[in-house]
């Protein structure tokens, strides 16, 4: 069973690698985002502080990103982002293409949406008010209202941005300078770690401790019970189901109750396998042998933050370049997508539950809190870091994020092992999966 398994299990896992590269990227869409925001916080800025801390035109810059990606595009660009290009465009030296494009709207969009195009092209002075029946039905990011505000004639102190300048900024904070921040303490972090080490200061590890599994158990319990029964059987038989439940409760709710529900009946399986495998050993309590420890509580969170900071520039160095030398290969996690696009907060709070809660329990118990400490007492800590990172690199099902989670995955290997408890990694993960949570609510708007 275990053979037939891993065979099923590697089968699947080389399939959903490759296909991974088919799914659509928000790379390009996040690209375009943080330039909005850009843009729009370079409004609320001095014009000497917005041109050294942001570049000196940050709309043109998002004017020549926006033609790219919708040159780039094989399929037509939508509605909305036609109208923000030309928007950005009716001011500058490309006034008679953003003429033609508005003219082609007219033409493209529904009744509802029409009125704003037609007012733009006749040049209409409108008041604030009257500018808000016209962008509603765009249902438009912040940017597109600004824009529309200054070009409907509306005063500058009443348009979208100046109303809402804490909330631009709390966003650029938590999408530009938190990042840049962690970078910065994160290089700072390692540099002195490395001195440690050289001076003899950092101690010897502890012995790696972990449940009394075998490599045949431990291949039933993530093979058999989270790929083939996990991923395979059981989603198909609760699907209709599951689709019953969400019929009967409000969109915002059943729209996270199907991300969430889903990754539940995942864990399902290895967690009730798991439990029978380590219950006739008397190793199912908190002191057992997944060797959680959560106390002290302190010492776990500084042990977390600690490798958040560690591993973050790198996991950054290792996106950066290969998006230098790969470019856009696609294949990005569908839940950042799903972050990105949805606003009811039933929907994001079962996201930010799933990601910031239930991954970080499972995966953590799966692959550092079984499959490390196994395979270390067999091939070495080291090596087992390793090899339970690239598994669970693998799992995920994403090529083009394949290098990334490896490296997060080793951060949460060392941590661990160097720590000896379950607990610090599972805080680890939590974190890293908040900031990217926080950073896309951010871009989202």
């Amino acid at each position: 069973m275990a053979v037939i398994s891993l065979g099923v299990s590697l089968l699947l896992w080389l399939n959903g690698l490759t296909e991974s590269l088919g799914r659509p990227s928000v790379q390009n869409d996040l690209t375009l985002r943080q330039l909005e925001l850009t843009a729009s916080v370079a409004e609320l800025l001095p014009a000497d502080l917005s041109a050294e801390l942001l570049g000196p035109d940050p709309r043109q810059s998002l004017s020549d990103a926006l033609s790219t990606a919708m040159a780039q595009d094989p399929t037509p660009a939508p509605a909305l982002r036609r109208l923000e290009l030309a928007l950005l465009l009716r001011g500058g030296a490309h006034a008679d293409q953003a003429e033609r494009a508005l003219r082609e709207l007219v033409e493209m969009v529904d009744g509802p949406r029409r009125p704003l195009v037609e007012a733009l092209l006749a040049g209409d002075r409108r008041s604030p008010l009257n500018q808000q029946a016209l962008v509603t039905p765009w249902r438009a990011p912040l940017l597109v209202r600004q824009l529309s505000c200054e070009q409907l004639g509306g005063p500058e102190r009443e348009c979208p941005i100046q109303q809402a300048r804490l909330i631009v900024l709390s966003q650029w904070l938590a999408a530009t300078v938190l990042p840049l921040v962690l970078l910065g303490l994160g290089v700072l972090l390692i540099l002195i770690k490395l001195w440690w080490q050289l001076a003899g200061r950092i101690g010897r590890a502890p012995a790696l401790l972990g449940p009394p599994l075998d490599l045949v158990e431990v291949t039933l319990l993530i093979a058999g019970g989270f790929v083939v029964v996990g991923e395979v059987l059981l989603p198909p038989l609760l699907a209709y189901p599951m689709q019953l439940l969400t019929t009967t409760l409000p969109p915002g709710l059943a729209q996270g109750l199907q991300v969430l529900l889903p990754y539940l009946v995942v864990m399902a399986a290895p967690l009730l396998i798991l439990r029978s495998q380590l219950r006739p050993q008397g190793s199912t309590g908190t002191d057992g042998g997944l060797q959680w420890r959560w106390r002290p509580l302190g010492q776990a969170l500084l042990q977390a933050l600690s490798g958040v900071l560690t591993i973050f520039p790198i996991v950054a160095l290792a996106g950066w370049l290969i998006e230098r030398f790969w470019g856009n290969p696609g294949g990005s996690n569908p839940l950042l997508d799903l972050v990105l696009t949805r606003s009811q907060p039933l929907t994001l709070i079962c996201f930010a539950l799933t990601a910031v809660v239930i991954a970080p329990l499972f995966e953590e118990t799966l692959f550092r809190g079984v499959l490390l400490p196994v395979l270390g007492q067999r091939i070495g800590p080291v090596a087992g870091v390793v090899v339970s990172a690239l598994v669970f690199a693998i799992a995920h099902l994403s090529l083009s994020e394949l290098a990334p989670l490896f490296l997060l995955g080793v951060g949460l290997g060392w941590i661990r092992w160097r720590s000896g408890r379950l607990a610090p990694s599972v805080l680890m993960h939590a974190l890293w999966n908040g900031i990217t949570f926080i950073d896309l609510l951010a871009l989202a708007g």
